[in-house]
C-alpha cells in the first residue's frame, strides 16, 4: 500500500513548495508537511547596506507585490529617521497603494483561486487556469481583467516611476507630485475600477455563491478553522490597507490587542522548524501550542477575511454594502457594534473581492481630494533614532519592516515578517484537516481531491518567495540524478 502521497510542485501561487502527506497502515493520513524550499535570505545580506537603500532593493524580493514592500520600507525610514510625510506625499502612498490591490486582487480571483470555482476544482489541471476562466466566462471579460491590471499598472508607473518594482518613495515623503492631468486620468481609472470590481462581486455571486454545490463546500467546515484575527484598522477601527494601529481579535470577536506597529515585537514571536525555511510567527502572549486552533493557541491569520473580522466596518460605502451581505450569509451576529467573526476559510474569496471594491473607492475618493496635487511632497530628514519600524498590509496580509542601523545609517540588523509568514502556521493547519478528512482507508486518491487539498493553502494566496528569509536553514535536501532516458541512476540526501 502507498504510504505516501507528494504534491510537487504545488501550483499557481508565487514561489515554490510541495505537500508531503504520509499514510498509516490502515491507509488514513498519519501527518502532513507544507514544506517550503526556497530560500531568498534578505535578512541578512542586506546587513551592511545603506538604511536609505532598501526601499528599492526590498521590493525585489518579489515580483507580485513589489509595492507592498517599498511602502513599508519607506515607512520604517519615516520612523528611523523621525520624519513626517506631507498629507499630499501620504496620499499618493495610499493612491498607488489602492491600484496595487486592484491589480493583486485581480490576479488572485481570475489566474490563481478563482478557477478552482469558474473552471470547477475537479476540472483538469489543464483547464484550470487563466485560460480556461476566460473559456468560461468569455473572450470580453478576459480583455477586461487584463485592461484592468493595465490601467492600474499605468497608475503605479505614473506614481512610482515604474510599473513594477517602484522607486518613489523616500524617508519624508515623495519623490513627485502629481499634475492636474494626472489626477484626472486616474480618477477616471478610478471608476473603471468601481465597476469592474462590482461586476467580479456579480460574477463570484452567480457561480459560487449560486451554486448548492460550491456554497455548500465554502459554508461547509472542511476548511474551517477558529483562530485569532489580524488587520490594520484606522482610529474608527475600520479596516486600512496603508496605515493604522495593529488589531488582533480572539476566536469569538473580543479584542485581543490593539497596538501601533513599532510595538510588533511586543505582541508577536517566531519559531522555525527543521522541514522548512518558512518561520511560524504566532501570539507571543498566548504562547505557542502546535498546529491547533482554538482560543488558547497563540495560531493567528492575518488575510483579507482576517483584515475584516477585526473591523468594525469598512471605510467605503459599496464595500460596506457587501461586508455587509458577505457577515450575514453565515448567519453571523452583531455583538458591541461589531460581526462576529467568520472562520470557513474559503470565504477569504469573498473577502478578498470586497477589498478590490474597497481599493477601487478609495482611489475615486483620493482622486478627487485637490490636495493630491500639491506640490509639498517631502520633509527631508535631519537626524536618526537608529532603528524604524514600518507596516502596511500587503494583500497576504499584515508585513512589517524593522531595521536598526549604527551611527552612520549602515545596517546591524533587519526583520521582516511578511503576509504569507503570518499564515503559515494556519496553512499548514488547514492543508492537514482537508487531507486527513478526504483522504482515507479505501479511498482511490484522484486529481480532484489533491487539487481540493491544494485549495486549502490557495484560498491564503500565499506568496512564497516573499516568505522565505530563515538563516541557517536545517532543512534536509534530497538531490536524485537521472540519465537521459530518465532513470535513477543517484540519490544524494542531506539529512540537515
Amino acid at each position: 500500500m502507498k504510504k505516501r502521497i507528494t504534491i510537487d510542485p504545488i501550483t499557481r501561487l508565487e514561489g515554490h513548495g510541495k505537500i508531503e502527506i504520509f499514510l498509516n497502515e490502515e491507509g488514513d493520513v498519519a501527518n502532513t508537511y507544507f514544506q517550503v524550499p526556497e530560500l531568498r535570505g534578505f535578512e541578512q545580506f542586506c546587513k551592511g547596506r545603506l538604511a536609505e537603500d532598501m526601499p528599492v532593493i526590498t521590493n525585489r524580493i518579489c515580483g507580485v507585490c513589489p509595492e507592498a514592500h517599498h511602502l513599508a520600507s519607506v515607512k520604517a525610514l519615516d520612523d528611523m529617521f523621525g520624519v513626517e510625510p506631507p498629507a499630499a506625499a501620504k496620499k499618493i502612498r495610499e493612491l498607488l497603494y489602492s491600484a496595487f490591490f486592484v491589480t493583486d486582487h485581480t490576479t488572485h480571483f481570475y489566474a490563481l483561486g478563482g478557477p478552482d470555482f469558474i473552471v470547477g476544482p475537479d476540472a483538469p489541471p489543464a483547464e484550470r487556469n487563466i485560460l480556461g476562466v476566460i473559456r468560461k466566462v468569455g473572450l470580453d471579460v478576459g480583455k477586461a481583467v487584463i485592461a484592468c491590471r493595465a490601467r492600474n499598472h499605468h497608475v503605479i508607473e505614473m506614481l512610482g516611476g515604474r510599473s513594477i518594482h517602484p522607486a518613489a518613495g523616500v524617508p519624508g515623503g515623495w519623490s513627485k507630485s502629481v499634475s492636474e492631468d494626472e489626477r484626472k486620468e486616474i480618477a477616471e481609472i478610478a471608476h473603471e475600477n468601481v465597476k469592474f470590481a462590482l461586476f467580479t462581486l456579480k460574477t463570484f455571486g452567480d457561480i459560487v455563491l449560486k451554486n448548492p454545490v460550491y456554497l455548500d463546500l465554502v459554508t461547509s467546515d472542511l476548511y474551517l478553522h477558529r483562530t485569532y484575527s489580524m488587520g490594520t484598522v484606522d482610529e474608527k477601527n475600520r479596516a486600512n490597507f496603508y496605515d493604522g494601529t495593529i488589531r488582533i481579535v480572539d476566536p469569538d470577536g473580543g479584542e485581543f490587542a490593539n497596538y501601533h506597529p513599532r510595538d510588533y515585537a511586543d505582541h508577536i514571536a517566531e519559531r522555525v522548524e527543521p522541514w522548512s525555511y518558512l518561520k511560524y510567527p504566532y501570539l507571543r502572549n498566548v504562547g505557542w501550542k502546535g498546529f491547533v486552533d482554538g482560543i488558547d493557541s497563540g495560531v493567528y491569520s492575518a488575510t483579507p477575511l482576517s483584515r475584516m473580522n477585526v473591523s468594525d466596518s469598512m471605510p467605503t460605502p459599496l464595500a460596506q454594502e457587501e461586508f455587509e451581505r458577505m457577515y450575514a450569509a453565515f448567519g453571523s451576529k452583531t455583538i458591541n457594534n461589531r460581526r462576529q467573526p467568520v472562520h470557513h476559510r474559503l470565504a477569504t474569496h469573498w473577502a478578498r473581492l470586497i477589498e478590490l471594491l474597497s481599493a477601487s473607492e478609495r482611489m475615486v475618493e483620493l482622486a478627487r481630494d485637490p490636495e493630491l496635487t500639491s506640490p509639498d511632497v517631502r520633509r527631508i530628514p535631519t537626524g536618526s533614532r537608529g532603528i524604524g519600524i514600518g507596516s502596511v498590509e500587503a494583500p497576504r496580509g499584515t508585513l512589517t519592516h524593522h531595521y536598526e542601523s549604527d551611527e552612520r545609517g549602515v545596517l546591524t540588523k533587519i526583520n521582516l515578517i511578511v503576509g504569507t509568514t503570518n499564515n503559515y502556521a494556519p496553512m499548514t493547519m488547514s492543508i492537514r484537516k482537508v487531507a486527513e478528512r478526504l483522504i482515507t482507508k479505501g479511498k482511490i486518491v484522484e486529481e480532484g481531491m489533491l487539487n481540493r487539498i491544494e485549495m486549502a493553502f490557495r484560498l491564503y494566496d500565499p506568496c512564497l518567495s516573499c516568505a522565505t528569509h530563515s538563516l541557517p536553514g536545517t532543512m534536509p535536501l534530497t538531490v536524485t540524478i537521472k540519465d537521459a532516458a530518465g532513470a535513477v541512476v543517484q540519490v544524494l540526501r542531506r539529512r540537515s
